[in-house]
């Protein structure tokens, strides 16, 4: 059962952090590990189980039991395969981190999931742990507790979307897809979504699904048959935040944040941050909103303070 880091215990000591997947997420998060100074690298779990390429010397196995006592897993798959995966680690004390990345009920009904599973392992879970969902949504909350009366804008890309990316490329008849975001005024956005055709697969079928998947059913959505979807790859992607209101009677108060970041990246090093988090916290589950912000840093509050405050 994992043992929850202090803030102020000059004998803190290092967690064992397994990452489960290895695609481009999993790949940033291997990197954000080995260069964390409070984290060792248990392993990853592929399910293949075999060596990574040019990193042999990284244990691999098939499940996070074969890499021996591990504090923590940063669960990088698919949104719709971590809630299972979770689970079944926090039952056993495992505390885990994810990027679930779909808005609204599904996340709260994620959350409803995994908290029940933590609390009966006593152990922590982090979720919707990347940038939007994730650290975007605390910015929002920022600037909405500055301005509480107001509105706020979230314009996204231009740029590839790594989830509704996974989401196209399940789809029955469908080889390989890259789904761009493109910004469409302020706080709107449409997607693209490059498909490269399985040989028979039907075209009108596959865009239909695509077009009623419940990652792209609620905005505007083009479908773009190519020869080759993997050349329209690019891990570049941007946002922009913007709020106008009033900070108790005085209106006219307006905020902007924008960003142009490497997407798997940054989504990487926000999971380790929030996984550093979890092992802080008590048993339950949490979203990036319910984390103190000086838990994601490592090292002891006191000295963020008088950097930081």
């Amino acid at each position: 059962m994992s043992t929850r880091l202090q803030h102020n215990d000059p004998m803190e000591t290092r967690k064992r952090i397994a990452i489960v997947g290895l695609g481009n997420v999993g790949k940033a998060a291997l990197e954000a590990v080995l260069l964390a100074e409070d984290m060792d690298l248990a392993g990853v779990v592929r399910r293949s189980g075999a060596p990574i390429p040019g990193r042999t010397a990284i244990p691999v196995a098939d499940s996070v039991e074969g890499l021996g006592e591990v504090d923590g897993a940063i669960l990088c798959g698919p949104t719709r395969a971590v809630g299972d995966q979770a689970v079944q680690l926090l039952e056993r004390g495992i505390c885990t981190v994810d990027s679930f990345d779909i808005h609204g009920a599904s996340l709260v009904e994620h959350r409803a999931r995994l908290d029940r599973a933590a609390r009966a392992g006593s152990a922590a879970a982090v979720i919707s742990a990347g940038w939007d969902p994730g650290t975007n949504s605390v910015i929002r909350t920022l600037l909405q507790a500055m301005a509480p009366q107001g509105k706020t804008h979230t314009t996204f890309g231009p740029g590839m979307s790594m989830g509704h990316t996974v989401a196209a490329r399940a789809i029955p008849g469908v080889r390989d897809a890259v789904s761009m975001t493109l910004p469409a005024g302020p706080g709107q956005h449409r997607r693209k979504v490059f498909v490269e055709l399985e040989d028979g697969a039907d075209p009108r079928a596959v865009e239909r699904a695509v077009i009623e998947d419940p990652y792209f059913s609620r905005d505007e959505t083009e479908v773009v048959f190519v020869e080759r979807a993997a050349d329209r790859i690019d891990p570049s992607h941007g946002v922009r935040i913007e709020r106008e209101g009033a900070s108790g009677i005085a209106g006219g108060q307006r905020f902007a944040y924008a960003m142009r970041i490497d997407n798997p990246a940054l989504t990487g090093q926000v999971m380790v941050g929030a996984m550093r988090a979890a092992l802080r916290q008590g048993p339950g589950c949490y979203t990036l909103l319910e984390v103190p912000p000086v838990d994601l840093l490592p090292g002891d509050r006191a000295t963020w303070i008088r950097s930081l405050v």
